[in-house]
């Protein structure tokens, strides 16, 4: 018979395990308060449990609920006041949590961060290296696109095909690369965005559409600062949308 073991609980294997582990508990959290917040638990303007409440209810550590906490004001979810904690400062709509996978939601606003940055740059490159096919690429998709505004269709294919019509104009394989290493995730930030503007008024679906439109006219107009600024305020505009008042 075997005598004297006993069972060691599994530990992370290094820094980088730790890290993935302790963004995963950090992202539940976040969610869960998110959850909380849009179903109206705590109403715009209300303050928000401790730290030490929100660890004990929550059942992780202090730091985790600092991460949660940073990624919602990153958000604009939750404004901290010093000395005071943090205080509701929108309502998400609880569409948001309907339409996005469970445990997804911190990641596609990372998602959004990287595509403004990497998009935003091939946008740039692509009004000076555009071509005439570049520039039928562009317009085929962006008339797809007004024809599912039109008919209050998701788009999600169109919007895909606008997007890496941008990078292929670029001219650069490895923009492409790094997009299709993330094209689920862009994908279910894209359903969940279009999804939401679909419960608004049409109107909502049409600024969308001129965010695009100004993304093409300064790619055709060869103006590359305008071109990157364009994709960076439709990106960032889109990550502002998920979070819009309910």
């Amino acid at each position: 018979m075997e005598t004297g073991k006993r069972k060691i609980k599994a530990m992370p294997n290094g820094p980088s395990e730790r890290v993935v582990r302790d963004r995963t508990l950090s992202d539940r959290v976040y969610e869960n308060v998110l959850s909380m917040i849009s179903g109206g638990q705590f109403p715009v303007g209300a303050k928000l449990p401790t730290e030490q409440v929100l660890s004990e209810q929550l059942e992780v550590s202090r730091p985790i609920i600092r991460q949660a906490l940073k990624q919602l004001r990153e958000d604009g979810v939750v404004v901290s006041r010093q000395g005071s904690g943090s205080y509701v400062q929108r309502r998400p709509d609880e569409a948001v949590l309907d339409f996005a996978p469970v445990g997804s939601i911190a990641d596609i606003q990372r998602t959004f961060e990287f595509r403004a940055a990497i998009e935003g740059e091939a946008a740039f490159l692509a009004a000076e290296r555009r071509t005439s096919t570049d520039l039928a690429r562009l317009k085929s998709s962006l008339e797809e696109l007004d024809r599912c505004v039109r008919a209050g269709e998701l788009g999600v294919d169109a919007d895909e095909e606008f997007h890496v019509a941008v990078c292929m104009a670029a001219d650069n394989q490895y923009f492409l690369a790094a997009r299709s290493s993330m094209k689920s995730n862009i994908l279910t930030g894209m359903r969940l965005t279009r999804n939401l503007s679909l419960t608004k008024p049409q109107d909502r679906l049409e600024l969308v559409q001129k965010e695009h439109y100004a993304i093409y006219d300064a790619i055709v107009q060869q103006d590359s600062a305008a071109a990157r600024d364009a994709m960076r305020v439709h990106v960032e505009n889109a990550r502002n949308r998920v979070f819009e008042g309910a």
